[in-house]
């Protein structure tokens, strides 16, 4: 019988908005247990953030490329494909006069080295199960854009 999954974050900011908008701290902290390494966040610096931390629209696209990292990972595996290396380029967009104000799209830009006898169409085709396959694209209203670029090497 398939159970539910769930998950649970901490998300930590300490501080005072008295002096208004424009005099707050965006910086705060997130835990998702049981890792016990906090993740150093803010605000975008568009919107008054810190630029050395890592922001929500950041944290979404990383999300979208990992995602899409582990399920191509999966049906790799599943197929008997040897990937041998695998990076992520990933680009998310948010226009200015979006509304409701979101990200409206995602591009993943995975680069895949696989060994022979795999061929590029066969890892063009695995890429594209594993995108339909992903969670979190799958939970976005964003749009989801893939393009692969693929490079065979010898087993």
């Amino acid at each position: 019988m398939a159970h539910d999954h769930e998950y649970e974050t901490h998300v930590v900011w300490d501080g005072t908005t008295a002096q208004g908008y424009r005099a707050y701290s965006r910086d705060h902290v997130a835990l998702a247990p049981p890792a016990t390494q906090e993740i150093a966040l803010s605000a975008d610096p568009a919107f008054r953030g810190e630029a050395a931390r890592t922001n929500p629209e950041q944290l979404l696209v990383m999300a979208a490329s990992s995602c899409l990292l582990l399920s191509f990972l999966a049906v790799a595996a599943r197929a008997g494909v040897d990937v041998r290396g695998y990076t992520d380029e990933a680009h998310g967009l948010m226009p200015a006069d979006a509304r409701p104000q979101r990200l409206t799209r995602i591009t993943l830009r995975p680069h895949v080295i696989a060994a022979a006898p795999t061929t590029a169409d066969d890892l063009l085709q695995l890429l594209h199960e594993a995108h339909g396959e992903c969670y979190i694209a799958n939970s976005l209203t964003s749009e989801s854009v893939l393009e692969p670029t693929v490079e065979i090497v010898s087993a």
